[in-house]
């Protein structure tokens, strides 16, 4: 008897439907074709162990499993379910013909208990796609998978429950999404907020400026500053998920295996901050199995990189591609995989190895040269791809013990969300251009338009700090966030200043 089962592979962010065919014949043989990995061909073990712990048996039959399509490798634990469903169905232990209507997930456990997967909201996206009715997963992930409108999910603890389902002895609970106004209060709650800062007042103000307009900033500063502190509190100013972008973020989260169980949609920007001893692959995704990196993981959040000059060169020079093009692509002999990658890249490091060059008390112990030596141990090309930098110098003592309370990060998030929506209009119909980080050259000056003043204060000034014509790129984006902070129309002469002075740190005018 032949019976036909549906599960889902997940490559990249996106799945394709697996139809596993089974068939039963008289024999005593077990084969399994279609490209299974190792882990896949040990369902049989895992199956055979959780069905005689409930009750049923594998039948001593010739039995064949095909996992369609044939030509693409099926990875993981995730099948033993839709496998286990089909041997049950093909020996007509499952009578039903309800099984074309499910997509069927799941790792099994010796017990029949089910464990969780990852990728569960493409794989549900790719159930709702293809027409079928709905989707039965391990109840730890139902909750991501609800998000799905239009798509039955049932949250499953074992496999009995799913036989007891199919013969029609017994119903299955639907899962639901949380409720919208679970999301709304979540995405709001921040761990870290403005309002814990005392001084730093540029800073913040810089900060504000690279929230509003998605820009990338590198904090430049003594040990113990306040950089990775300040760092920390940029998500809670940045402007709330929307919709599509949560459940961007989500599966990107949910591939990865990093989204928690009994999970819904992420509800706040993602803050990444790998070690600086992390791998290019960890950094840009990859592997035998490519899995995301922390770019990815970052998407629509910020990637911070503290103690940029420790991470190793290649490691930083794998970002350039990705910080302009908004995507990595991972590329294999048979496959090539897309992962988005729009993040913020917020970056921190001392300005000499001793930490105390500029200082304002303490003196300089390196060395002549050295303090050069440090700066280029990040290269041109990255730091012209950071639009702002920022010096960041040691709070006195008169800021730090002020009791008053400095604004809250609801208050400068409210002026940013106000300078997104001027950008959003400016925007609006042109694709993948959300803000003025984005900003394509051939509507630099369209959109940019300084006058014949400020042309001639930005060739002053490039002249004299000697940038290149993409940090020129650079500052004309900041100025029109400045001035879209400032609610006008065109940009003003202290708005195009204000940008030029965050790139007095650049490489080649640093350390001299």
């Amino acid at each position: 008897m032949l019976v036909k089962t549906y599960g889902s592979a997940v490559f990249g962010i996106q799945a394709i439907t697996v139809t596993v065919e089974v068939y039963m014949d008289t024999g005593i043989q077990f084969f399994m074709v279609g490209l299974p990995d190792n882990a896949v061909k040990e369902s049989h073990q895992r199956i055979e162990s959780a069905l005689r712990n409930n009750g049923y048996r594998i039948p001593g039959k010739k039995i064949i499993i095909n996992m369609a399509p044939a030509d693409i490798r099926k990875e993981g634990s995730s099948y033993d379910l839709t496998i286990a469903i089909g041997i049950l169905a093909a020996n007509e232990i499952i009578k039903t013909t309800r099984l074309e209507q499910y997509m069927i997930m799941g790792e099994l456990s010796l017990d029949g208990g089910l464990l969780p997967i990852k990728g569960a909201l493409p794989i549900a996206i790719e159930a709702q796609k293809r027409g079928f009715k709905g989707i039965l997963i391990p109840m730890q992930n139902a909750q991501e998978a609800a998000i799905v409108a239009d798509l039955e999910v049932y949250g499953i603890e074992k496999i009995a429950d799913v036989i007891a389902f199919f013969n029609g002895t017994a119903e299955l609970p639907r899962a639901r999404m949380h409720d919208s106004a679970d999301f709304d209060r979540l995405m709001l709650q921040y761990e870290y907020d403005f309002s814990d800062v005392r001084g730093q007042e540029n800073i913040k103000r810089a900060l504000e400026i690279a929230a509003a307009g998605g820009h990338n900033v590198i904090l430049i500063g003594p040990p113990g500053a306040g950089k990775t502190m300040l760092a920390k509190r940029l998500p809670s100013i940045l402007p709330p998920l929307n919709l599509q972008e949560a459940v961007e973020t989500t599966k990107i989260h949910s591939v990865a295996g990093k989204l928690g169980n009994n999970r819904s949609l992420v509800s706040i920007r993602p803050f990444r901050a790998p070690h600086h001893t992390v791998s290019n692959m960890a950094l840009v995704g990859g592997g035998s199995i490519p899995q995301p990196g922390e770019i990815s993981m970052a998407h629509n959040g910020v990637l911070f990189l503290d103690e940029l000059p420790e991470f190793k060169r290649t490691v930083l020079e794998v970002l350039r591609q990705p910080m302009e093009d908004r995507v990595v692509t991972i590329s294999r002999a048979k496959m090539t995989l897309e992962y988005p990658a729009s993040f913020m890249l917020v970056a921190a490091m001392n300005p000499c190895p001793c930490g105390f060059y500029n200082h304002p008390t303490q003196d300089c112990q390196c060395g002549a040269g050295e303090v050069k030596k440090y700066i280029n141990r990040i290269s041109g090309p990255l730091f012209d791809r950071i639009d702002i930098h920022v010096e960041v110098v040691p709070v006195d003592f008169k800021k730090l013990s002020d009791s008053r309370p400095s604004e809250h990060s609801d208050q400068i998030r409210a002026r940013v969300i106000a300078a997104r929506h001027i950008q959003e209009k400016r925007f609006e119909g042109l694709t993948g251009i959300y803000c003025n980080s984005q900003l394509p050259s051939n509507m630099l000056h369209q959109v940019c338009n300084i006058g014949e003043t400020g042309n001639q204060l930005l060739k002053t000034a490039m002249d004299k700090l000697g940038l290149s014509a993409r940090a020129y790129d650079r500052i004309l984006k900041v100025s029109r966030t400045i001035a879209d902070l400032d609610q006008c129309d065109g940009i003003k002469l202290e708005h195009l200043a204000e940008a030029i002075n965050y790139r007095s740190l650049d490489r080649d005018n640093w350390g001299r």
